[in-house]
């Protein structure tokens, strides 16, 4: 036997014990409490992980010779990794997800970036919506399954290890890439301070823009429903849990009213209420209509503006980053929504972790959410660096479990 496939087989039997292990599945019942508004405590994640200086022992060296055996080695590696070192609350699939082949033609515009800078590089994005018939310029997109390709895939991966680990052809998560985040791209097409201007100086114009965009990804999203193309089995939405016992996929037909939408606006994070609720969340709630639940919000600070985001409609999951004040929002949200709070990931990227405001930062979200009976996820996510010190992350996460296992 060849040695990739003897490598990937070993791992795979490896990732098969663990996802079928006790501990896996006591974790997704309770990451579906959670998410039902029923939860017991509330869960841990970590996510997007500085890999590059996580590497103990060569644990995440890859050892595969093929490009394509590689990326399925990355896989193994990283969540068995994890699982060890790091684990929280993560939960696994209990099968090889082999990702549909799906493209798109764009929408007639692609962003236009401007370096500075040879290191440390800074950019500047080019204004391709100078003028009204610029507009113009914007298509529907057409979307496409290559379902050729993906079935290639999946018997090439099903010959090296579907005897020990089952496999299943998975659709499109809707996380980020497949959210809707109009004012967020709309940055990548014009550039901040044009952006921000536009609002203020020409607003007619900009609903013009946003409506475009808007009914760009509504189109989309109806394509995804006729071709088949959402994962009607999604674990996690853009870095939090996605399971619930309130979505009921058929997994032969998953349609947009079978899972999580997802809607941003980052870049609205200084923005007052009413500007967030005119140019975003008045076309955020006809983006979101088609799907069975919304999870909202990203970076941006969203603790003074829950009234305008109970708009969306089957909205579940609200955004609380380190910015936002978890006690305002915990008292305006209660059970209504399940928080999805973002701990600080700065406090990571130092040589000697601070313990003790690890523990402080952590037990006010803890606190605010049991003391205003909110279900909810601490996800730490966005951690640039660890100052090459994995110990940082793992030590994390002790303390974390320790807070939500006494909650």
């Amino acid at each position: 036997m060849p040695k990739d496939e003897i490598i990937l087989r070993e791992l795979a039997s490896i990732y098969f014990e663990l996802a079928n292990s006790d501990k896996n599945k006591q974790n997704i019942l309770l990451h579906k409490m959670v998410n039902d508004l029923k939860q017991p405590r509330p869960i841990v994640l970590i996510d997007e992980i500085p890999w590059d200086e996580m590497n103990i022992n060569d644990e995440l060296t890859l050892k595969c010779e093929n490009v394509f055996y590689r990326e399925i080695e990355s896989f193994f590696r990283m969540n068995i990794y994890k699982w060890v070192h790091m684990p929280a609350d993560m939960v696994l699939r209990p099968y090889f997800s082999i990702p549909k082949i799906i493209s798109s033609t764009g929408i007639g515009v692609e962003q236009i970036v401007n370096e500075h800078q040879e290191t440390a590089k800074s950019h500047t994005f080019v204004d391709q919506f100078q003028i009204e018939e610029d507009l113009q310029k914007l298509h529907y997109e057409k979307i496409s399954y290559d379902r050729e390709a993906t079935m290639k895939n999946y018997f090439q991966t099903a010959d090296i290890f579907g005897d020990i680990l089952p496999l299943k052809i998975s659709g499109q998560p809707t996380g980020y890439e497949l959210g809707c985040k109009t004012m967020d791209d709309i940055v990548f097409y014009r550039g901040l301070e044009t952006l921000f201007f536009d609002l203020i100086e020409r607003p007619e114009f900009m609903h013009q823009l946003i409506g475009k965009l808007t009914d760009i990804f509504i189109d989309k999203v109806k394509q995804y429903d006729e071709l088949g193309l959402f994962d009607g089995d999604a674990y996690y939405i853009h870095s939090t849990s996605a399971l619930t016992n309130d979505l009921h996929p058929y997994q032969n037909s998953v349609r947009a009213r079978d899972v999580w939408g997802r809607g941003l606006a980052q870049i609205f994070g200084s923005v007052s209420p009413k500007m967030h609720d005119e140019f975003d969340i008045q076309y955020m709630i006809k983006a979101m209509e088609p799907f069975g639940m919304v999870y909202y919000g990203c970076c941006e600070p969203l603790h003074k503006k829950i009234c305008i985001l109970e708009q969306i409609p089957n909205l579940r999951k609200i955004s609380i980053t380190p910015w936002a004040d978890i006690d305002v929002a915990a008292e305006i949200i209660q059970n209504r929504y399940v928080i999805a709070s973002k701990p600080n990931p700065a406090q990571l990227g130092v040589e000697n972790l601070n313990e003790n405001a690890v523990r402080k930062e952590l037990a006010r979200i803890v606190n605010a959410c049991k003391r205003n009976g909110c279900s909810c996820d601490i996800v730490l996510k966005d951690i640039s660096t660890v100052c090459n010190r994995p110990e940082n992350l793992f030590r994390w996460q002790e303390i974390a479990m320790d807070i939500v296992n006494n909650y």
